[in-house]
């Protein structure tokens, strides 16, 4: 385990399903209406054909219907957090980075730089120029600490430790049990301890249901009432292994619309698809604490 100097710094939905479900049902209703003539040709074949005509006009209008749903879905990602009056992370808060696998300088780099432009700069004139800027996107996080009339120190963030562990300490098949052990490895008195697993390491569940995790776990550390808790967030690399479920949109959705993927900034398409999931998993963590 090395220890690396601190820098001062799905989307496939229930419309996509119920499109692909009526395509592949297209055919087995066809066979089915040829055998329904065939059965009873008795009856009369406009009945029949009428018949036809109806469901596959019924198809029509629930594929159309999906697509727009879809198409909308794509133009529109705000997804607000609603506020469930739980208790919220207060105060100053480190995030610790813990790399398990091999990751290129360049890559640490982005995601630590991403983790100290959670706080805004004290020089307001800098500030002012680099709108609109990660802080002020982490801004928004504010208002729930508003509704909740907390008389606490504001949530405060900062880039604290840095863990490589680049030997693979603990195999390349990690199970939520390893990867706690892992976040137990970072400081756990107020910190969110996030791991970052390269391409090369599976984890359960990766790319199957999900392409992250957050969570909270008992720590080492003796608090009032028990033992303390820490909160821990983890990232895969889904560059490999499922840029289609992962990656977007930094790579073409296996489902929906292929439009042409966006280009990542760095030409880092590991980096910024971490980043990607990083932002909603950070701001869950910070509000279910």
């Amino acid at each position: 385990m090395t220890v690396i100097a601190s820098r001062a710094a799905e989307h496939p939905n229930k419309s996509t399903a119920a499109s692909s479900y009526l395509l592949l049902r297209l055919p087995a209703w066809n066979l089915r209406l040829q055998r329904l003539s065939n059965s009873k040709s008795q009856h009369n074949a406009l009945s029949d054909k009428l018949l036809e005509i109806i469901i596959y006009f019924a198809c029509f209008i629930q594929l159309s219907l999906a697509s727009r749903m879809l198409s909308e879905a794509v133009v529109d990602q705000a997804q607000p957090l609603q506020y469930h009056k739980g208790p919220l992370l207060t105060g100053k808060i480190s995030v610790n980075l813990i790399w398990y696998g091999n990751f290129k300088p360049s890559q640490r780099a982005i995601i630590s730089d991403f983790v100290a432009s959670l706080t805004s700069s004290a020089d307001s004139a800098t500030k002012a120029q680099s709108q609109p800027s990660v802080a002020a996107w982490w801004k928004q996080i504010e208002k729930y600490y508003h509704l909740s009339g907390s008389k606490k120190a504001p949530l405060s963030l900062f880039l604290g430790t840095q863990l490589l562990d680049d030997s693979y300490s603990l195999g390349k098949s990690l199970t939520d049990k390893k990867i706690t052990e892992l976040a137990s490895r970072g400081q756990q008195k107020d910190a969110i301890n996030v791991v970052l697993t390269a391409s090369d390491v599976t984890v359960d569940g990766f790319c199957m249901s999900r392409c992250g995790s957050h969570g909270s776990a008992s720590g080492t550390a003796r608090a009032r009432r028990g033992l303390s808790k820490f909160a821990y967030v983890w990232i895969g690399d889904s560059t490999s292994q499922c840029p289609g479920q992962c990656a977007w949109p930094f790579h073409q959705p296996i489902y929906g619309p292929q439009s042409p993927p966006l280009v990542a900034p760095n030409n880092d398409t590991l980096s910024h698809s971490e980043v990607n999931h990083t932002d909603p998993l950070f701001s869950t963590r910070v509000l279910r604490e």
